[in-house]
């Protein structure tokens, strides 16, 4: 059975920091793409950034230079550091893994989600 299971949301105030981490279970890891994408309140589910097995990350352009997205193989665990968050942020934040290594934006081609991970960012 795949699980998904993400941590490490919160409230913080515009400019703070906040580290996600989702740990995988259930499928081979180091041969998924993962990849994070987050939901506001009334609006669609929005790409944040993709990793592929071995290869370079890629950002949505509203987060990049702020957001890292990163992978530990070895703990079958992916991690997106947030810096300098802005109210804008503020969404459900889900991880997602597709096994792959071709990368994609499309949230249709990842057959693998986590429940989410609430992020608030006060002004």
């Amino acid at each position: 059975q795949v699980q998904l299971m993400e941590s490490g949301g919160g409230l913080v105030q515009a400019g703070e920091s906040l580290r996600l981490t989702c740990v995988v279970s259930g499928v081979i890891f180091d041969r998924n793409v993962m990849a994070w994408y987050r939901q506001a309140p009334g609006r669609q589910r929005d790409f944040v950034a993709v990793i592929p097995p071995g290869g370079k990350a890629t950002y949505a352009r509203s987060v990049k230079g702020r957001f890292a997205i990163s992978r530990d193989n070895a703990k079958n665990t992916v991690y997106l550091q947030m810096n300098v968050l802005k109210p804008d942020d503020t969404a459900d934040y889900s991880c997602a893994a597709r096994l792959s290594d071709w990368v994609t934006k499309r949230p249709d081609d990842y057959a693998y989600w986590g429940q989410g991970t609430q992020v608030t960012v006060s002004s």
